[in-house]
C-alpha cells in the first residue's frame, strides 16, 4: 500500500529516538508515512539514526527564524516540534511569522517565555490562584529552603538552603534564583498533556510518578490513577490558556494529606512522555491528526504502565552514521 508522507522537524530532538519512533508508528496507524528530520548543532547525535540532521543556527541566533524557513522550504516541513527550552520560542514566533505555513504544537512565544521565567511563572501561577510552595520572603524565619535558578532547566544549578550563611550567598543574588520552601518528604509526579491549539480542549492528561531522574531528566516513571492530579492540571491548562504539547511537574507534599503543588510547567514535550503516550496518551497521533485537520478524541492512558530507560550507542565514523541498535 502506497502511504502518503508527512514532513516532521523535531528543534532539538537529538537524543529523542523513542520518540521519534512513536511518531513514526503514529503516523503509519494513520496511513502515512513520517518523514523525520531534526534541527541540531552537530551532526552526530542520536536522532541520526531515525531522522535527517539538519544543521541550524543557535536558539539565540538573529537569522533563527530565517534559516528555519530555507529548511521548511527545502524539505517540505508539515509539522515543527520543539523538544528543548530555547526552541519553543523559536517554534511559536515562526508561526506567528508564517502562519499556516507548517503546524505548531505549541502556545503563543510570550507563554512560553513566561514559563522559562520561574519568578514570572510562581507570581502568575499564584495570581491565578494556584497552589504552589510558599514563595519566600525576605525577613521571614525559614531556613528550609530550595534557590532555583531563574531561568534554569533539567534540575542545573539548584542549592538547598539550610543556613543562614547560605541565604545570606543566595540573596546577594536573588533576582537570579527562585526562592521557596523546601519540601523534604515528596512525591514528584509529571503530568503529559495535550491542548487542542484550535480550540483549547484538553485530549490528553497523563500523571506518572519520578521513580528515579539522572541529570534533571526521568530513567524510571509509571503512569498512576491520580484523580487529584489531572483536576489540578485540568485547572492549571485553563487558568493559563496553555497549548499543544505541554509538560506539568507537581509535587505531592506527604507530610501534609492532599497537599498538591505545582513545580513548574514547561510548554513541550518531555523526555519521559515516551511513557504516557505507550499508556495510550498518544500524543504524536494528536499532533498528526490536527495538523491534518481530522477529529481529534480524547486519549485516556492506562495506570501501572512503567518503563525504564537504558544508554544505547549510535556509531558515527567520519561523521557518517554507522550503526545503532533497534
Amino acid at each position: 500500500m502506497n502511504r502518503k508522507r508527512i514532513h516532521i522537524l523535531f528543534l532539538g530532538g537529538a537524543k529523542r529516538v523513542s520518540m521519534a519512533r512513536l511518531f513514526k508508528q503514529a503516523a503509519a496507524g494513520m496511513g502515512y508515512e513520517a518523514v523525520l528530520f531534526s534541527y541540531e548543532l552537530d551532526q552526530c547525535v542520536p536522532i541520526a539514526c531515525e531522522a535527517t540532521i539538519i544543521k541550524g543556527s543557535r536558539w539565540s541566533d538573529a537569522d533563527v527564524l530565517e534559516k528555519l524557513d530555507e529548511a521548511v522550504d527545502l524539505y517540505g516541513i508539515d509539522i515543527i516540534v520543539p523538544f528543548v527550552d530555547g526552541a519553543v520560542a523559536v517554534a511559536a514566533n515562526y508561526a506567528a511569522k508564517y502562519p499556516g505555513k507548517v503546524f505548531v504544537p505549541t502556545g503563543s512565544a510570550e507563554t512560553a517565555e513566561l514559563m522559562f521565567d520561574k519568578v514570572r511563572a510562581a507570581a502568575t501561577f499564584e495570581a491565578a490562584g494556584l497552589p504552589i510552595p510558599a514563595t519566600y520572603i525576605p525577613g521571614t524565619p525559614c531556613l528550609k529552603l530550595i534557590a532555583k535558578p531563574r531561568h534554569g532547566s533539567a534540575s542545573k544549578g539548584i542549592f538547598e538552603i539550610s543556613s543562614i550563611e547560605a541565604l545570606d550567598r543566595i540573596m546577594l543574588r536573588s533576582d537570579d534564583y527562585l526562592i521557596q520552601e523546601r519540601i523534604d518528604n515528596r512525591r514528584e509526579l509529571t503530568v503529559d498533556c495535550y491542548v487542542s491549539v484550535t480550540d483549547g480542549k484538553p485530549l490528553a492528561i497523563s500523571p506518572r510518578v519520578r521513580n528515579v531522574t539522572v541529570g534533571g531528566e526521568v530513567s524510571d516513571t509509571e503512569t498512576v490513577n491520580f484523580p487529584e492530579a489531572v483536576e489540578l492540571t485540568e485547572r492549571v491548562l485553563s487558568s493559563l490558556s496553555l497549548r499543544g504539547a505541554i509538560t506539568v511537574q507537581l509535587i505531592c507534599d506527604l507530610d501534609v494529606e492532599g497537599r498538591l503543588l505545582i513545580m513548574e510547567i514547561n510548554p513541550r514535550l518531555g523526555g519521559g512522555a515516551v511513557c504516557s503516550v505507550i499508556a495510550g496518551a498518544d500524543i504524536p497521533r494528536l499532533i498528526i491528526a490536527e495538523a491534518l485537520g481530522m477529529d481529534l478524541n480524547e486519549h485516556k492512558p492506562q495506570p501501572g504502565v512503567r518503563i525504564c530507560r537504558y544508554m544505547q550507542e549510535v556509531v558515527f565514523v567520519d561523521g557518517v552514521l554507522k550503526s545503532s541498535a533497534k
